[in-house]
């Protein structure tokens, strides 16, 4: 399929990358004897669900619409996590759930009865925090002593409440297999006394397991380890990025080119506030295909993005060739966690979602118009 055929700007999931990332995962999988899942909150395009659940063990969510929704495209219950409940949602949610984390004990104590008397029947679980992580952007660094994400162990001087059945703890972030090897030294050593009364074990998610540089190798020795130690436990893991790793990009279109004081933006038809919010929260600096950082003698431009925020724009970028207007850009690495936190900000026209498959033809699967800008705010 020639470029220039795909509409901009647009979401393009490649198929055959996403089958490979599924591959590889599935073969930790059956190497290591462990349960490894879809953590929504990075991937939830859900027209590929049906191909996932060939290869993974099942998903999770983070709220009631994650949990309805993997029920209803992948057709199993969720392993269901958030840092507080929403009451009126509660019981929905247990219906959609196989797995429950709580993220304290006090909200353990309010749902409890619920829990145990919803049939069927639902197992409940903890996060607990190790208060150990080698994440160094604090955005994304959930293991603060003081921070809100699961029950540190001074708290649980008395012991596990009656009726929890596995804990679960999250401290990783698009890390390597020797940071979680680390953490999981943490984890048991602070932890490791309440395993043996336990069905269950969650590792979250930050297991970056097919970046090219990733040892799958180590990560099935490090997990076949622990259930050496603990052969009675199920071992679950929910990778978010490694599912959707590099399988895709953003197709983007040069619309103008404004020059100050010798600076150079080209404008695109997209918003990295809106469609791309890591580049600027994070920050994350994409690839752009064709594009290096700057270099001496070669056309230089920023990025700049098609709302009205200041801030909308990524710092320069150097081409082989001047840039026009009408050119495509390709921004590489977009569909885990972009996609799913994109917002219609300016009303902005959002971009398509595509799927070019194995056999080079594109399948758009998603068009938004005014209605769905509209029908957001009343």
């Amino acid at each position: 399929m020639q470029e220039q055929t795909i509409p901009s700007p647009a979401f393009v999931l490649e198929e055959e990358k996403l089958i490979r990332n599924l591959e590889a995962i599935a073969a930790v999988q059956q190497k290591a004897g462990v349960r490894i899942i879809l953590a929504l909150k990075a991937f939830s395009m859900w027209p590929v669900f049906p191909l996932v659940a060939k290869y993974l063990s099942g998903a999770t969510a983070s709220s009631l619409a994650e949990a309805r929704l993997i029920y209803e495209e992948m057709g199993c219950k969720a392993h269901t996590y958030s840092p507080a409940y929403l009451p009126e949602d509660f019981d929905k949610l247990l219906g959609y759930s196989s797995h429950l984390t709580f993220n304290s004990l006090s909200q353990y104590a309010f749902y409890r009865e619920r829990v145990e008397k919803h049939h069927p029947r639902v197992s409940p679980g903890l996060r607990v925090n190790p208060e150990y992580s080698e994440v160094t952007t604090d955005l994304y660094n959930p293991a603060s002593p003081i921070g809100r994400l699961g029950e540190t162990l001074p708290n649980l001087a008395a012991g596990l409440p009656a009726g929890i059945e596995g804990l679960h703890f999250h401290t990783l972030c698009e890390s390597s297999s020797f940071s979680f090897e680390r953490t999981l030294a943490a984890f048991e050593e602070k932890f490791g006394h309440f395993l043996p009364q336990l069905k269950w074990v969650n590792f979250g998610g930050g297991h970056l397991m097919t970046r090219s540089d990733y040892d799958r190798e180590h990560l099935v020795g490090v997990l076949t380890a622990f259930r050496q130690r603990y052969p009675h436990l199920e071992v679950i893991m929910e990778p978010g990025s490694a599912i959707a790793w590099q399988t895709g990009y953003l197709y983007a279109r040069v619309l103008d080119i404004v020059e100050n004081y010798g600076v150079k933006t080209a404008l695109l038809d997209v918003s990295f506030t809106a469609h791309m919010p890591d580049t600027l929260e994070m920050p994350y600096r994409p690839v752009i295909r064709g594009a290096s950082d700057p270099q001496p003698g070669l056309p230089t431009y920023r990025m700049g993005g098609v709302s009205c925020l200041a801030g909308d724009y990524l710092t320069e970028y150097s081409f082989p060739n001047e840039l026009h207007v009408g050119d495509h850009l390709i921004l590489e690495d977009m569909i885990h966690y972009t996609m799913v936190k994109t917002t219609m900000f300016n009303g902005v026209k959002h971009p398509d979602i595509a799927i070019m498959k194995m056999n080079g033809e594109l399948d758009v699967i998603r068009r938004f118009n005014y209605e769905d800008f509209k029908n957001r705010l009343g």
